[in-house]
């Protein structure tokens, strides 16, 4: 057995900035951002929250999957940035949704590898017969956790979260790839409010050092790993299922940055047309980044059934992950895109 997607939905919020906006904040331009990153705009949370996107993106996706919410086995949210710890964004969702017969759990701390690691772990249970039916999700409000005096890091955020619908069906099983390097986590990291001890940090005068509650980030690391990197985990993914990079449609990367995107292209020797973008409009949104994109170019009709295509996520851990799934989202007019 293996697992399909069978539907997908996203929700983004309604405000935006664009980089206009963030030159009013700190010492840049949109021009300047636009060339380092490719981002023009982000969309920012006012009313909505971590959990009211995840469950509308969810309810979005077992619409266009023809399913009901008391089908699902299993609900799986990636987040770094809830508005609740307990109970879990993805029981949270459950109860949005009445998803009644589901077990529910949150992946944190891979960040923008996520949602690539929600996807594996929905995989593994559908191969082995646990669950049939699964909804994962990747849901970030980071503008609650960015820095907006750090021009390092708050022209590169967005909001929103993406969703997808997996059911078990007879077929090939892909097999993952993924890696870990806890020795360099410290390229990009995000401080708890407390110490070991439970107790809150303060600084010498008593208060509350609230940069370090921020994201963090050492920029040319976190570049420099990722174009060495994704390539690699891109090369070896295929070459664990015996496929070549021509028998790949699609590549789905984590949106991060324009240039890493085109840069991954390079080294592969493909063409920059198999690695659909839309961080010009959304900025990086961590877990949520691949399943918004999957879920437009499914909107638009870009996926096929019997495509394949390959998702790679790259971040906090570092973590770095690469999947191969073939799709059989449902046709126009039968309930879905």
């Amino acid at each position: 057995m293996t697992g399909s997607i069978c539907g997908t939905g996203s929700y983004i919020p309604h405000y935006t900035m664009d980089n206009y906006a963030i030159a009013d904040l700190v010492e840049t331009s949109d021009e300047w951002i636009q060339e380092r990153t490719g981002v023009i705009r982000r969309h920012i949370v006012k009313e909505e929250t971590t959990v009211s996107m995840a469950a509308e993106a969810g309810r979005r996706a077992l619409e266009n999957a023809g399913v009901s919410a008391e089908e699902l086995d299993l609900i799986l949210v990636a987040t770094i940035s809830s508005n609740v710890i307990l109970p879990c964004t993805a029981c949270e969702v459950q109860r949005s949704l009445g998803a009644v017969n589901a077990t529910c759990f949150d992946l944190g701390g891979a960040a923008c590898t996520g949602f690539v690691l929600a996807y594996n772990t929905a995989e593994a249970y559908l191969a082995s017969g646990v669950y049939k039916t699964v909804l994962i999700i990747g849901s970030e409000s980071l503008s609650s956790i960015t820095n907006w005096k750090d021009r390092g890091t708050c022209i590169l955020f967005g909001d929103g979260a993406g969703a997808a619908v997996l059911k078990a069906e007879e077929g090939r099983r892909y097999l993952p790839v993924t890696h870990s390097e806890g020795g360099k986590g410290a390229a990009l990291t995000c401080r708890s409010r407390n110490d070991s001890n439970g107790i809150t940090k303060k600084n010498q005068a008593g208060d509350i050092k609230e940069e370090e509650y921020f994201i963090q980030m050492d920029g040319q690391a976190v570049f420099k790993f990722a174009v060495k990197k994704v390539p690699e985990v891109i090369q070896e993914v295929l070459e664990l299922n015996r496929l070549e990079k021509e028998d790949i449609d699609l590549y789905i990367l984590h949106q991060a940055n324009k240039r890493i995107v085109e840069a991954v292209a390079k080294r592969l020797g493909e063409p920059i047309e198999k690695f659909p973008m839309n961080l010009q409009e959304y900025g990086n949104t961590s877990s949520a980044s691949i399943p918004i994109l999957l879920d437009e170019l499914n909107q638009k009709g870009t996926i096929k059934p019997g495509q394949k295509l390959l998702l790679a996520g790259f971040g906090a851990g570092l973590t770095w992950a690469a999947s191969i799934l073939k799709p059989f989202l449902r046709k126009q007019g039968d309930g879905g895109t």
